[in-house]
């Protein structure tokens, strides 16, 4: 379901991602736990086909990113950072929009609008200007803007920023829906409780490499901490004392 290779994204002379080697199959809910800066968003945007990679390769859902990127995009969702929402449409005119983008009949839409309705408990923000929203509701139509055409792999950056309490609990459930369902969701965050509780493996990212691959429990245990924190604080002090020579 996803395939990445030695995977290098460079601006000049910084290199934002060192050659990611991952795989993640559908299923599963794969976490990329790392603080800002890390590379998380490089990753998922690059995956995304909104950025290109200067080395390696990568394939989502069978589709190389870059020779078919255009059957990639067809079979993403994606939430990230700076996404924004046009002020003057109401959450159900935003739905409807990019329902038809992705080809969804007019009749299909509507069902998929309602099927979001129930998931993330949209309500009243169906028929109110996005321009009225708070950060929590428009993050909600966001994901449900990702959702709409019911893509095999979800990515998700930072999806529950913004939050409140109840709405980021509703995200975190419906996650754990769309889990069973046989697809993959990729959950880029730095909250270690939404790790703990959503992911069934992880990779510990920063500076752009990735640290080591496996579920919350191995990492812990293979650490020797007592905690996911600490065995993250761990990896990186060994990464900066290695850096240092």
């Amino acid at each position: 379901m996803l395939d990445i290779r030695q995977l290098g994204k460079a601006y000049g002379d910084f290199q934002a991602l060192r050659s990611v080697t991952l795989q993640a199959q559908a299923g599963e809910v794969f976490g990329l736990l790392g603080a800002n800066g890390a590379g998380k968003t490089t990753l998922l945007r690059t995956l995304a086909t909104l950025l290109s990679p200067t080395s390696g390769s990568a394939s989502v859902a069978g589709f190389d990113i870059v020779r078919q990127a255009p059957q990639v995009r067809a079979r993403i969702g994606l939430v990230s950072g700076g996404m924004g929402l046009h002020d003057r449409l109401t959450g159900r005119e935003t739905l409807r929009y990019f329902a038809s983008l992705y080809g969804l009949s007019a009749e299909h839409a509507e069902e998929r609008i309602g099927v979001l309705d129930e998931q993330l408990d949209l309500r009243d923000l169906l028929d109110v200007r996005a321009g009225g929203f708070s950060t929590g509701m428009k993050q909600k139509i966001v994901v449900a803007r990702a959702l709409i055409h019911d893509p095999p792999v979800l990515l998700l950056d930072e999806a529950a920023s913004g939050l409140d309490v109840l709405a980021r609990r509703t995200l975190l459930d419906l996650v754990l829906t769309l889990r069973s369902r046989e697809r993959l969701i990729v959950y880029s965050t730095h909250v270690m409780s939404e790790v703990e509780e959503l992911c069934d493996r992880l990779a510990v990212i920063s500076g752009g490499e990735v640290l080591q691959v496996g579920s919350a429990a191995q990492l812990v245990a293979e650490s020797g901490e007592k905690n996911l924190e600490r065995a993250f604080f761990k990896l990186l002090s060994a990464q900066q004392e290695a850096a240092r020579g």
